[in-house]
């Protein structure tokens, strides 16, 4: 059946076409609903608007195969091919693809609502702008995928490969991202409000305007992170890595920050005011600016920090150590001095 032409509406509502030849088969709007697909090769082929629903796909090959706007919602994809395949507009609601092979796919608009991707291989494909929301990508492998303006709102990303990723404008409100590894990626202006980033690498990413309200960051590398601009209010960075990161103007009113690791890092004009920092380290720190008013820096290490306008009113500073630190010019009223502190 190879080459053949079954466009214009083909009936093969739960055909047996296991391992079947179809390579560059016209199935345009063909109904293959239930169809059984298994290890059937479509090298090709063109399925756009065709009918796919629960079709039993797994290990089929899909290479540069055209389903655009194709109906293939809880279709079986475990382990199929579909490398440089055309899915843009697809509908893949409740669709199993873990193990599927994606490299290059384009995905573009397509909603994948609850579908299964455990483990798939996403390399460099096009997600912008689809529809993600409670998808299972754990163990998925998306480096430099485009994800722009993608809905991944409660999607499953636990361990996810997604160094690169463009996530800019990205729905990601309560995804789950522990020990998913975001090194480079661009992240900037998305939505993580109550994320759990647990552990995760986010090594040079851009998160600039990003809003991460509540979000969990315990443990997790962000050094040198842009995060200029960035919501945190309320977030959880206890034991964060922010070394050399980039805070200007962020809003960190009322997260936990105890023992981050905040040296050498941006602060400048942050609000920080009803902060956690205590024993948080800021060796060398540039607060200029920044509203530290009320905060917790108990035996937090501010040496070398450059506090210049930093507003410390009311902060406390017991047992900080200060050694290089010029505050002359630091609002400290009603702030509580380390003992024995004299400038």
């Amino acid at each position: 059946m190879s080459g053949a032409d079954l466009s214009g509406g083909a009936h093969l509502l739960d055909a047996n076409l296991k391992g079947a030849n179809l390579e560059g088969a016209n199935l345009e709007g063909a109904n293959l609903s239930g169809a059984n697909l298994e290890g059937a090769n479509l090298y090709g082929a063109y399925l756009s608007k065709a009918d796919l629903t629960e079709a039993e796909l797994s290990g089929a090959n899909l290479i540069g195969a055209r389903l655009s706007w194709a109906n293939l919602s809880r279709a079986y994809l475990s382990g199929a091919r579909l490398s440089w395949a055309d899915l843009s507009g697809a509908y893949l609601s409740g669709a199993r693809l873990s193990w599927a092979f994606l490299s290059k796919a384009n995905l573009s608009g397509a909603n994948l609502e609850g579908a299964n991707l455990s483990r798939a291989f996403l390399p460099k494909a096009n997600l912008s702008g689809a529809y993600l929301s409670k998808a299972n990508l754990t163990w998925a492998t998306l480096s430099g995928a485009n994800l722009k303006g993608a809905d991944l709102t409660w999607a499953f990303l636990t361990r996810a490969e997604l160094s690169g990723v463009n996530l800019s404008g990205a729905f990601l409100t309560r995804v789950k991202l522990s020990g998913a590894h975001l090194k480079g990626a661009d992240l900037e202006g998305a939505k993580l409000c109550g994320a759990d980033l647990y552990g995760a690498n986010l090594t040079d990413a851009n998160l600039t305007r990003a809003n991460l309200t509540r979000a969990n960051l315990t443990r997790a590398n962000l050094e040198a992170a842009k995060l200029s601009g960035a919501h945190l209010k309320g977030a959880d960075l206890e034991e964060a890595n922010l070394y050399g990161a980039d805070l200007k103007g962020a809003n960190l009113v009322g997260p936990l920050l105890l023992a981050v690791k905040l040296s050498g890092a941006n602060l400048s004009g942050a609000d920080l005011s009803g902060a956690n920092l205590e024993v948080a380290n800021l060796f060398g720190a540039n607060l200029s600016g920044a509203n530290l008013e009320g905060a917790n820096l108990c035996g937090a290490d501010l040496s070398g920090a450059n506090p210049e306008g930093a507003n410390l009113c009311g902060a406390d500073l017991s047992g900080a150590n200060l050694e290089g630190a010029d505050l002359t010019w630091a609002n400290l009223e009603g702030a509580t001095m380390p003992e024995g502190w004299d400038q």
